[in-house]
């Protein structure tokens, strides 16, 4: 298996936000899973927002997964979209800019438009703790069982398929 074979779990957030650390804590899962079932065709990578140098390590990726916590009403636990290339900057969110974004940069610059998804999992808390709610607690433990079999896809393409049908 290449790097270009590799699929990039992305999460985002600030931990020290309380529900908007779910993306990190979610990418702390992943690495546990990884490590725990020697996965080699899983990479991750964390961070507060995301920013236009993420193209970078987005375009090394066959496809890309960024998970970010939610404060949408018409989420009920976690969400799962299609993201799309698009050079609109900025969501109504607090990251400096969009998957939409960040792809669309791929394409670009590099040439390459990797096959992305986000996962949005719901949060109720955004005070400066570093302490998630039980609800979003329970919400990134949804997401992850619900996640966790496709960690152990070997294809990229076939984790998207199979996505793709679940959702």
């Amino acid at each position: 298996m290449t790097d270009s074979d590799k699929i990039l779990i992305y999460g985002y957030g600030n931990p020290g936000r309380q529900d908007d650390g779910l993306g990190a804590a979610f990418i702390q899962k992943v690495d546990d899973f990884i490590i725990q079932n020697t996965l080699h065709h899983i990479v991750t990578d964390c961070n507060y927002q995301l920013n236009i140098e993420d193209a970078d390590t987005v375009s090394k990726a066959t496809a890309v997964v960024f998970v970010d916590a939610s404060q949408e009403e018409n989420i009920e636990h976690f969400s799962l979209s299609e993201v799309d290339a698009s050079d609109a900057r900025v969501e109504f969110s607090m990251h400096a800019v969009s998957p939409s974004f960040v792809i669309d940069l791929c394409r670009k610059i590099y040439g390459v438009t990797p096959i992305a998804w986000l996962i949005h999992i719901k949060g109720y808390e955004w005070d400066f703790k570093e302490e998630m709610s039980e609800k979003a607690k329970e919400n990134l433990e949804m997401a992850f069982d619900f996640f966790k079999p496709f960690l152990l896809t070997k294809q990229p393409l076939t984790l998207i398929n199979a996505l793709t049908t679940e959702n």
